[in-house]
């Protein structure tokens, strides 16, 4: 009996794409992995800012605590891996920019703010503000592969990652496709929700065996005209993530109202309000992450550095 013959004998069972096309792409994505961790390896410290809660003010940190390695002399780049909702080009007061420029060679540039921090973030390619980027997760790990394969961070000793609320697909994609990850850094707000996710997050970090650096507390606390102290959203969430993971609490971000002014007249508060509380804390943030990552050498023991197709 003979068997039947397939019209197009290079396509893959089931039809769909051929296996010579499913090669192709096999080998563009090899290729990809490859430049990632060529220009990964120029950059002695990779750090993945993670919080897994919405609404703790992570994509803020991770701007202030650029801007703050920046004025120590750090050159630093940001990686926006929030797709849906990029706020970087706001928060680093780039929000005026639009488009990103490459070069002949396939490169792409990184916007570049005042203080010298690099950026390159999804909000600066969108027609507007308001359009939505409406990608399935197969499209999102693509698109940060191809980001860190093409992007040239100019020196970058600092690349700080702003990952996404939640535990998934970003997450996991730039975990495993960074080669020696230095390590997360946790963001949390003091209520209780807030403690019980980024506990996920911590152990999350755990279960991939990438070092947890530290905590940072945003919205910690109100300082009344008085001097007084008020505790508005709870008090101990940070402590208490930090003594049970065993990791440093690197410092208590005050509430200020003037943070959602700048952040909303897209200027940088680190830029508007040098002197303020907030400011000094970043500040001091900023030097105890120095010590904490840069005694680590710029190592992980997250060797896997490579991301399956």
């Amino acid at each position: 009996m003979a068997l039947p013959q397939r019209s197009n004998p290079g396509a893959a069972p089931g039809g769909g794409q051929s296996y010579r096309e499913i090669a192709e792409r096999m080998k563009k994505v090899q290729e990809e992995q490859r430049l990632v961790v060529e220009r990964m390896r120029r950059i002695p410290y990779k750090v993945a800012v993670l919080s897994a809660k919405g609404g703790v003010g992570k994509s803020f940190v991770t701007a202030s605590l650029a801007m703050a390695l920046a004025t120590m002399g750090k050159v630093v780049g940001v990686f926006d891996a929030d797709f849906h909702g990029p706020s970087m080009p706001l928060m680093l007061g780039l929000s005026q920019v639009k488009g990103l420029l490459a070069r002949d060679d396939g490169s792409i540039v990184p916007a570049v703010n005042v203080y010298g921090v690099r950026l390159v973030s999804v909000g600066l390619m969108l027609p507007s503000e308001e359009a939505p980027v409406i990608w399935r997760g197969a499209l999102k790990t693509t698109a940060i592969r191809q980001l860190l394969a093409y992007t040239d961070w100019e020196g970058a000793e600092y690349l700080l990652i702003d990952l996404p609320p939640g535990t998934g697909d970003e997450q996991l994609t730039i975990a495993q496709t960074i080669p020696g990850l230095t390590g997360f850094l946790l963001v949390t707000m003091p209520s209780e929700v807030s403690k019980i996710v980024v506990k996920k997050a911590a152990a999350f970090a755990q279960k991939l065996n990438v070092p947890l650096l530290g905590i940072i507390e945003n919205m910690s606390y109100f300082r009344c005209p008085d001097g007084s102290i008020q505790y508005i959203f709870g008090k101990g969430a940070a402590e208490e993530i930090a003594k049970e993971f065993n990791v440093p609490l690197l410092g208590q971000i005050p509430i200020d109202p003037r943070i959602r002014e700048a952040t909303d007249a897209g200027v940088p508060f680190f830029l508007e309000y040098p002197d303020s509380e907030a400011a000094k804390v970043f500040l001091e943030i900023a030097r105890k992450f120095v010590e904490i990552v840069e005694s680590k050498g710029g190592k992980s023991n997250n060797a896997r550095g490579s991301e399956q197709p």
